[in-house]
């Protein structure tokens, strides 16, 4: 992890993305105190296994005639927020 002060990351962005797009985490100080953290974006969750197994589900539900059964019963599939 690299530790930059406020100035010199102010100077030094684009060099410092490129650190955090290769992995790297990179903390801002203010007077020798960490004040930011510069961390890689997480990526985005891949939900086409929820979905084939939601279909599943429903395939299932329709050979057992257990009755209406389709996606509209599933709450809304969306990206992960937070850490």
């Amino acid at each position: 992890m690299r530790e930059v002060g406020a100035v010199e990351a102010q100077d030094t962005l684009d060099q410092l993305l490129d650190l955090v797009e290769r992995g790297e985490q990179v903390v801002i100080t203010r007077h020798g105190r960490p004040v930011a953290r510069l961390v890689p974006e997480k990526p985005a969750r891949d939900v086409a296994p929820a979905r084939a197994a939601a279909d599943r589900i429903i395939a299932d539900a329709k050979a057992r005639k257990s009755g209406r059964f389709d996606r509209e019963e599933f709450p809304p599939v969306g990206p992960i927020c937070g850490g």
